[in-house]
């Protein structure tokens, strides 16, 4: 199969869920997924998911979610109802033909192939995007590779989306997010429609990464499409 480079960029803001589910669906629909993690990720995945990451030695089974180990805690049925890799979905699982595949890079590694405009891609998506991942990439002030290969994006004149997850917001915010967009980031905060028949919070995971997937053109049926 002949496979797109999608940037994935997992940065500290709540809201874990979104980037674990959307690199299950990048990875199943056939895509290469380039992904970078950053510190404040790695505590986020940990709290929100109760997922260990080591980012020095990383393993794609580290954001498997096996739904049959875990007990009856809170997390437990947080990650059932979003629905995130069971033993039933191991879309990320080693050898699983069509589903693709993920090169994870260090966000410390500016030598990366994504860290130059000459690596084509089909897009970045930074999710979630932390306030001031938004504000490093606004104003130019990046210091590691999440910041720079959105910088490529940017310049390179690719998509870049921008999935911020904080309320309320400020005025500074506000205004990174209106200068990101006239950069030519798509911003698209994680608020969720419940138009859809929302059920689960699957669904309203689902509506987020659908979304997202619409805009790097990756044909999903992750939710019930207005008028249809």
């Amino acid at each position: 199969m002949n496979m797109n480079n999608v940037v994935l960029a997992i940065t500290g803001a709540s809201g874990a869920v979104y980037a674990v589910r959307l690199l299950e669906v990048l990875v199943a629909a056939g895509n290469h997924v380039h992904l970078s993690i950053s510190p404040a990720a790695q505590i986020v995945l940990k709290q929100e998911l109760d997922l260990t990451v080591d980012l020095h030695n990383f393993s794609a089974d580290s954001l498997l979610l096996n739904l049959d180990d875990a007990g009856d805690s809170r997390l437990q049925m947080m990650r059932s109802m979003a629905g995130i890799s069971s033993d039933h979905s191991s879309v990320l699982a080693s050898g699983s033909g069509d589903a693709g595949r993920i090169t994870y890079h260090h966000y410390q590694d500016l030598m990366a192939p994504v860290a130059s405009g000459s690596f084509l891609t089909a897009g970045m998506v930074i999710c979630p995007c932390s306030g001031s991942t938004l504000g490093a990439v606004v104003h130019g002030t990046g210091e590691n590779l999440i910041h720079r290969a959105a910088d490529v994006h940017l310049k390179e004149r690719r998509k870049l989306i921008l999935v911020p997850r904080e309320t309320p917001l400020s005025i500074v915010q506000l205004d990174n997010m209106k200068r990101a967009a006239e950069a030519g980031a798509v911003v698209l905060p994680a608020s969720p429609g419940f138009y859809h028949g929302v059920k689960s919070i699957r669904d309203l995971v689902d509506f987020i990464v659908g979304r997202i997937c619409d805009q790097l053109g990756v044909a999903n049926t992750l939710m019930h499409r207005w008028g249809t």
